[in-house]
């Protein structure tokens, strides 16, 4: 039978879990529930690294025992992985009984293989890292992680020949192209063992803090090899060998950017010498920023991940930290941003839609919806469709390409209540039938998107499952037997109402958990029309974009026809359950040319205005055309993080011209939505004599790369 083992790396207790380790977390997590709604028996084991100097010297500035400290520090991390919702296993300690049999044990085994020996160790060592650090990889004579000077030691160590193992870790590549991912950390690993690789130390001499090293007491267990086998000792290596023989090896480590030397070179090093098999992956995401920086609490770069949750709960958190930042590459918290997410997201599409259905199925069929003979409309192929983009997205670990799967199907119902007009069913009892089918091909959708949702919003997505008759327990069910379109003729669902999901954030108002919400910077100036397509309003860069997409409705703006919003209830209009603002008219009838370039000397504005605009240089990392358009084209584009941004420049240039470019685009504009796809930013293009874009080129990459700022 398969099985999914899948570990985090465990953390040191010095200090309480800042937002960037909450990342790493969540991101295990949901990819841990995704395995469990497939289906898959799974085990998801986190845990803390108490063997550090950094802890011990904690415990003895407070005055305690480094075990009570410890003790008291597990705690403290299991309240934030409770309130944030992370469904681990098993909680490992290293200094835990089993913890220690299993590190006596793999030691010795590798001692047993001749790949240990005495020898004297002198270099730079940063104890925020708890490792060496040769001198070519200081940055002015820092650590570039923490930056703050080593510390020069020198001392009697046991070294682990780690150099033995440099042509087997290069085959194990070559044979398992997939061990570690994304392909950037690969490279970089394949670099370094390519250039070669000299012994480690695998002791510290005159520590008492540790795991006796097995042939001298007198020293301990370097503490990286010592964590590193906490994956082997949760699954009873060394304590229970039928436990160990069901759940090893590891089907995946999720572990930061910056430690994957340790996980894949010395730790599958270690496991060739001892004979263990190597676990099957290993991904190494990317960072979470503060202003620029990686989170630490040493740089003082670190939010608090339980001030997030409670600003605007745990799962608009979760939500923010998958969908915002691309699984693999860095990205940035803001409270702006996250406000802006929710109300987007969640405010005024996911829980307006959920309120509406709920009004119309009460206003028109007392809550209780039936599915007529006819055969399912639309909705029903667009959610096969996303279940499908879904899996493929969920299965590469793309998290954020997942969520948007499921968010497509919520756009669609979105969509699909506009152009049916449930109100105007209503007023004629000879579509009674069609009222029922547009109905509970709504619910069904719901329900659908709420079930992909699950792994990133457990608890608000089993509150949406029941809002829309769904009576079976959120956690039997299932992706195969459960995402897929279940609308017999004659079935029934009872649609029940309730209070806002996620009530919508206005700017300086207290948000729902009771903090005061961040202020709002003002929305920046508005471009010219030679921008290609993306803004807030739906508005910009019509020449770039075709009538037909123009048309779409995006998340703030479901056009309604005049004639059936006035036949509508207050709170069945789009936007009023979740006091989103009200709709408008059509889009495509707010079309008009667009205007030409200003005369120069009019419309200017002032400096103050213009730096409003937050313009930057982009590397097109992925393009690809958008289905049923002639002139969009989707990009994921790198800068601080991966956004997916819509921009109308197929009819210049195909997708692989543009994969490698460096572009310039807005990047402070409010998502919009173009042909169903949400759009993160806009590309700076001119137009030539016959109206095509011409992308703004970027002289010198080199010096200005991604994410800089244009000024």
């Amino acid at each position: 039978m398969s099985k999914f083992y899948l570990t985090t790396a465990i953390d040191y207790v010095n200090n309480r879990p800042h937002l960037g380790t909450a990342y790493e977390k969540v991101a295990a997590d949901v990819i841990a529930r995704y395995q469990r709604l497939c289906g898959v028996p799974t085990r998801f084991v986190m845990g803390n690294d108490e063997h550090s100097q950094n802890v011990y010297q904690r415990a003895q500035e407070l005055g305690i025992e480094p075990l009570a400290f410890c003790d008291r520090m597990e705690a403290e991390f299991r309240d934030v992985w409770q309130r944030l919702d992370i469904s681990f296993d098993d909680f490992i300690r290293t200094t835990q009984p089993r913890h220690r049999e299993a590190v006596t044990r793999l030691v010795s085994r590798i001692a047993e293989a001749g790949d240990l020996y005495e020898g004297d160790y002198e270099g730079w060592y940063c104890v925020s890292c708890e490792s060496f650090k040769p001198e070519k990889d200081l940055v002015d004579g820092r650590c570039p992680i923490h930056q703050r000077e080593p510390e020069w030691l020198k001392e009697k160590n046991h070294f682990f020949r780690l150099s033995r193992y440099r042509k087997p870790l290069l085959d194990h590549y070559a044979a398992n192209p997939h061990f570690l991912e994304p392909e950037i950390r690969r490279n970089e690993i394949l670099r370094l063992l390519e250039a070669g690789v000299e012994d480690i130390s695998m002791s510290r001499a005159g520590q008492l803090w540790g795991i006796p090293l097995p042939a001298n007491p007198a020293s301990v267990v370097y503490v990286w090899a010592d964590a590193l086998i906490n994956y082997a000792s949760a699954v009873g290596y060394g304590t229970d060998e039928e436990l160990f023989e069901r759940w090893w090896p590891a089907d995946l480590h999720v572990i930061g950017k910056d430690i994957t030397r340790f996980h894949c070179v010395v730790w599958p090093a270690m496991l060739m010498s001892a004979g263990v098999p190597l676990p099957r992956q290993v991904f190494g995401h990317g960072w979470v920023h503060w202003k620029g920086q990686k989170m630490s609490k040493s740089l003082g770069t670190a939010v608090d991940p339980l001030e997030a949750a409670e600003r605007l709960g745990p799962d608009p958190l979760r939500l923010y930290l998958t969908r915002e930042i691309a699984f693999g590459q860095d990205g940035d918290f803001t409270w702006d941003r996250f406000e802006e997410r929710y109300n987007v997201d969640l405010a005024n599409n996911l829980g307006n839609l959920v309120s509406r259905l709920a009004s119309m199925a009460r206003r028109y069929r007392q809550g209780r919806l039936v599915s007529p003979a006819a055969p399912p409309g639309p909705l029903a192929e667009a959610a096969a469709a996303a279940v499908a983009d879904y899996r493929r997205a969920m299965d590469a670990f793309a998290l954020h390409r997942g969520v948007a799967a499921a968010f497509d199907v919520v756009d669609r119902a979105n969509e699909f209540i506009t152009a049916s007009e449930p109100w105007v069913l209503a007023r004629d009892p000879e579509r009674a039938a069609d009222l029922d089918r547009c109905l509970y091909d709504v619910g069904e959708a719901v329900r659908i998107a709420a079930l992909l949702l699950t792994p990133f919003m457990p608890g608000s997505c089993r509150e949406v499952l029941r809002r829309v008759g769904e009576t079976r327990d959120a956690g039997a069910l299932q992706l195969d037997r459960d995402a897929v379109w279940a609308a017999p003729p004659g079935a029934e669902r009872t649609v029940q109402a309730g209070d806002a999901l996620w009530p919508r954030i206005e700017p300086g108002k207290p948000a729902p958990g009771g903090a005061a919400a961040p202020k709002r910077t003002d929305p920046a100036t508005r471009l010219s029309p030679t921008l290609v397509r993306d803004s807030g309003a739906g508005r910009a860069a019509r020449a770039a974009v075709p009538d037909e997409e123009q048309s779409v409705p995006t998340r703030e703006r479901s056009a309604v026809t005049r004639e059936g919003r006035e036949s509508m209830s207050e709170d069945e209009r789009p936007g009023r359950a979740a006091e989103a603002p009200p709709a408008t008219e059509p889009a495509a009838a707010e079309a008009k040319p667009a205007p030409a370039p200003p005369e120069a000397g009019t419309a200017r504005i002032s400096f103050d205005e213009f730096m409003k605009v937050d313009l930057r240089v982009g590397r097109v990392v992925q393009a690809e055309a958008v289905p049923k358009s002639k002139k969009l084209l989707r990009l994921e584009i790198e800068a601080d993080g991966v956004r997916q941004v819509i921009a109308g420049l197929a009819r210049a240039y195909s997708p692989e011209a543009l994969v490698g470019r460096h572009v310039v685009f807005v990047a402070n504009l409010e998502p919009a939505r173009l042909m169903g796809l949400e759009s993160n930013g806009m590309v700076l293009a001119a137009v030539d004599a016959n109206g095509e874009p011409v992308l703004l080129a970027v002289d010198d990459p080199a010096r200005a790369s991604a994410g800089a700022r244009v000024r």
